[in-house]
């Protein structure tokens, strides 16, 4: 394990009081994580402060080229950074080195876009010169969940530095070495003194304590729906804008004219990444009767070829859930679904060995009245359910105040624009289940969210706009 710290105004600072850090896959303690006070906290403020006044300043091929720096020495580190994360998240190896890669890819596109963020100059009067400017926005208070160690904290860093802001933000307390591993590199980079800074602590305290501070001037938050609302209540309360990236319960169409087993083979692929716990993931599989029980078929068949186990062992392709919350939904949803008459084609059971590891679960003949259907997952559990209509189908999957992901299936180009105008989503993905990308944009509509990350769009959020009208005088 890595050694965790907090991180303010360029130095590593410890703290007297902590928590055990588990692997989830041994239930062993691994480390300790501090908890910043409240000292610490108005330190990191202070220090966010003046970090953005020298960063905002400092020139685009400047920032740029240290942000670049930090995206080189997090790819030379890949192989350390995922060994961490796999111990303290428990995601197999090759995920984890993956999740890496890619959030240094994602830093490079920031870095590199900050230099397109382009105001105009709007024809006016002829003594006059009217134009429009971005500017960044100023320090930013972020929170970030367990599930993605890397991904998650990555997306607002480099949002936020990339568009000149400094940020203070607070990881998961469950998966602190790999937020550390990611801020060492930028400090290596050259990232000046108080640009970035990291913080663990209770999170109600926290959040309420940078959310109210009249440094932050903006709020970036992901995870679960009820704590987003809570937190942008906070950030509109002192009239600061947020950014919200939360909960999904993402369905999958299947139509009649679709391949079943292609579909089920992509379906499988998705769902069990990451144990299930991807607030993307697909968890409400909608399937035509003409091609149910191929499709189930094959999806059983897909399921058994999943490895469950630690995931520092070569092979295993799903390791455990994160904590022992998760076991006891994943046993609370299976018990729901089945004594209302699912199922229960695959696993549904914790499995007999140390470690939070709950066996890759496949339930048919559900209904809408599930507790499955109807409340995100967020485990290794796929309920499927037989469709006759499409506008149905499309009813029962907008029925729900989730608006994050969506999939589906078909091999008409027609049925595919059906489907695209009729998700009610902000990630629509057509004969596939793919995951974010660097250069467009995710986020989600409805209680999933406001705001996007990734692509253009992704920097939006950290810009203001100026309007600025020069009168030329002699």
């Amino acid at each position: 394990m890595t050694d965790v710290k907090l991180y303010i105004d360029g130095e590593w600072v410890e703290t007297g009081e902590g928590l055990p850090v588990l692997d989830p896959a041994t239930e062993e303690i691994i480390g300790q994580v501090p908890l910043a006070t409240t000292a610490d906290l108005d330190r990191a403020l202070e220090a966010a402060t003046r970090g953005y006044g020298q960063w905002r300043n400092t020139p685009i091929a400047e920032r740029t080229g240290i942000l670049l720096r930090a995206a080189a020495l997090l790819t030379e580190r890949a192989d350390r950074v995922a060994r961490v994360m796999t111990r303290e998240q428990g995601k197999p190896l090759p995920e984890a080195r993956g999740e890496v890669l890619r959030v240094a890819g994602a830093l490079r596109w920031d870095a590199e876009d900050a230099r397109r963020a382009y105001g105009r100059i709007i024809p006016s009067a002829d003594d006059t010169v009217l134009s429009v400017r971005q500017e960044p926005i100023g320090p930013v208070a972020a929170f970030t969940p367990w599930n993605f160690p890397a991904g998650s904290p990555m997306r607002k860093i480099a949002g936020a530095l990339a568009a000149g802001c400094s940020i203070v933000i607070k990881a998961a307390e469950e998966t602190p070495g790999t937020a550390c591993e990611l801020v060492r590199c930028f400090a290596d980079a050259g990232v000046p003194a108080g640009v970035l800074n990291l913080v663990f602590g209770d999170p109600a305290e926290v959040s309420r304590h940078l959310i109210a501070s009249e440094a932050i001037r903006l709020v970036a938050f992901t995870g679960s729906i009820p704590v987003g609302k809570l937190l942008a209540a906070q950030a509109g309360a002192a009239m600061k804008p947020s950014l919200m990236e939360l909960g999904g319960h993402a369905p999958v169409i299947v139509c009649a004219d679709a391949d079943p087993v292609r579909a089920a083979r992509k379906s499988v692929f998705a769902k069990f990444v990451n144990a299930g716990q991807v607030c993307t993931s697909p968890s409400r599989f909608l399937v035509h009767t003409s091609v149910y029980e191929r499709f189930v078929e094959e999806f059983g068949a897909a399921t058994d070829r999943v490895v469950v186990g630690n995931g520092l062992d070569d092979g295993v392709t799903m390791g455990p859930l994160a904590n022992p919350r998760r076991l006891k939904a994943m046993e609370e949803l299976v018990a729901d679904a089945v004594s209302k008459g699912a199922v229960l084609n695959r696993g549904g059971e914790r499995l007999d060995r140390p470690g939070f590891f709950f066996a890759p679960t496949v339930l048919t003949g559900v209904t809408e009245q599930m507790r499955v259907m109807r409340e995100e997952p967020f485990g290794p559990i796929a309920p499927i359910m037989a469709f006759d209509d499409l506008d149905d189908a499309l009813r029962i999957a907008n029925s729900l105040p989730y608006g994050l992901a969506a999939y589906g299936f078909t091999r008409s180009s027609k049925t595919a624009e059906t489907l695209v105008r009729g998700f009610e989503a902000g990630i629509l993905s057509i004969n596939h289940c793919g995951g974010s990308v660097h250069e467009a944009p995710s986020g989600g509509v409805k209680s999933s969210g406001y705001g996007r990350e990734g692509g253009p769009e992704g920097l939006e959020a950290y810009l203001v706009t100026k309007r600025v009208s020069h009168l030329l005088v002699d």
